[in-house]
């Protein structure tokens, strides 16, 4: 089981992002906080996790959530300020609504810019040790999912239900046959022969 707090003077968010690596959408975040006795055996990485248990894991995050708090960096920002600056920005974005103020920011991965000097602990394989990233993760993914379940009912041809924007076989040929959507980042290498950013 994943471990409840990195310590226990102060209370602690874990945050972590969904979407980094996707050709088209928002790169979605999370940032949750959880009762420092709280128990989950089945919470862990959402990359680890069915759709469906994770859907259901949100709803029990939500109940038992001290704070928790979703937000997002779109397209357009994404190509205005790259893709790890927009991942900060969502996770800055989420820490900032939430209900109860953080005294530490555990982050998934390596790498963080500090907000409004809270002190943060970056964790690589954080979402798999401890339940308050693990937490994130599934609410950053399941709402991502859920936004891009409804543009892929606007732009059908890209599959985007299925493959969430990332670069599956089908969605870079969707691509090739019909050419990017207004939804895709133009800053990312879309299709594998591109040399230039598309208009």
């Amino acid at each position: 089981m994943l471990k409840s707090y990195f310590q226990r003077e102060v209370i602690e968010a874990g945050c972590d992002e969904a979407g980094r690596g996707c050709l088209a959408g928002p790169v979605f975040a999370a940032a949750v906080i959880l009762p420092k006795n709280y128990k989950n055996k089945l919470l862990n990485d959402s990359k680890q996790i069915t759709e469906k248990k994770r859907f259901e894991l949100r709803e029990e995050i939500i109940q038992h959530a001290i704070a928790y708090a979703v937000a997002s960096v779109d397209h357009l920002e994404i190509d205005s300020i790259n893709i790890l600056n927009a991942s900060f920005l969502a996770m800055h974005r989420a820490i900032t609504q939430l209900q109860q103020p953080p005294g530490l920011l555990l982050i998934d991965g390596n790498r963080f810019k500090t907000f409004e000097n809270i002190p943060h602990r970056c964790i690589i394989g954080g979402d798999g040790k401890f339940l308050s990233i693990a937490a994130a993760s599934i609410l950053a993914k399941t709402f991502r999912d859920e936004f891009m379940d409804q543009i892929d009912l606007e732009f059908p041809a890209y599959g985007w239900k299925k493959n969430k924007g990332y670069g599956t076989i089908s969605h870079r040929a969707a691509i090739r046959e019909f050419g990017p959507s207004t939804y895709h980042r133009k800053s990312f290498r879309l299709l594998p022969e591109q040399t230039k950013l598309p208009r």
